[in-house]
């Protein structure tokens, strides 16, 4: 009998073992579809709801020393439309890193749709303007699309503090951004809301007269 048992005793290793493998690897799998579920595929951002989730914490977390930051391409359609959509999508691309290297390890940095991007950082106070200058200016640097061409880019940003729009509700913060965005549009210059910002009218959670915000349920 102990002969015996001695001998089941590797039979159930191996099949502890083998029933094992395929639980890792299902484990991986599931891992690896919710990373590419979270992440935008060409730009490697956080999709709308990652960011959102996350973005909430770092507000939760870091309160009146934090911003948010809305990012759109200017005139993306006629790039696209003047030199192809696989520039399009490197301008894109390049957006996505130069945003991600101002954010800083610590911040957070998804693409909400389209030629839209989106941050929250850690910024203090005393540092908020000249942080958004160098945004401002990162950005508007030419995109090397290969074979030494280079594309030039202007973009408009809104930003928006918890300190001065009064709240750390996320909808309210990207609000006011889009509304300091718009104000600053086609300007080269990043937008700092105030106020009047917040209290601009809006459809669906977004200004209204945005495209998409005369959809119900579809503002984009």
């Amino acid at each position: 009998m102990p002969a015996l048992a001695a001998l089941r005793q590797p039979t159930r290793t191996l099949v502890t073992a083998a029933a094992a493998v395929p639980l890792t690897g299902w484990t991986v799998h599931a891992l690896t579809l919710y990373r590419r579920a979270a992440h935008d595929p060409l730009t490697g951002l956080l999709r709308r709801d990652a960011y959102t989730a996350r973005a909430r914490r770092l507000l939760a977390r870091h309160g009146h020393n934090s911003a948010v930051v809305l990012v759109d391409v200017d005139h993306f359609k006629q790039i696209n439309d003047t030199h192809g959509h696989a520039v399009g999508d490197r301008v894109l691309a390049a957006t996505a890193a130069r945003l991600t290297a101002w954010a800083g390890s610590r911040g957070v940095v998804g693409r909400l749709g389209g030629d839209e991007f989106a941050a929250a950082a850690r910024i203090d106070a005393a540092h908020r303007r000249p942080r958004l200058d160098q945004l401002a200016a990162a950005l508007a640097r030419p995109v090397d699309i290969g074979d030494g061409r280079l594309v030039d880019v202007t973009v408009s940003i809104g930003a928006a503090t918890p300190d001065t729009i009064g709240t750390t509700d996320l909808s309210l913060l990207l609000r006011a951004a889009d509304a300091a965005m718009y104000a600053g549009k086609h300007t080269g210059t990043a937008v700092l809301a105030d106020r009047s910002h917040a209290d601009v009218p809006s459809v669906n959670g977004r200004r209204a007269g945005r495209p998409g915000t005369a959809i119900p349920g579809a503002a984009v």
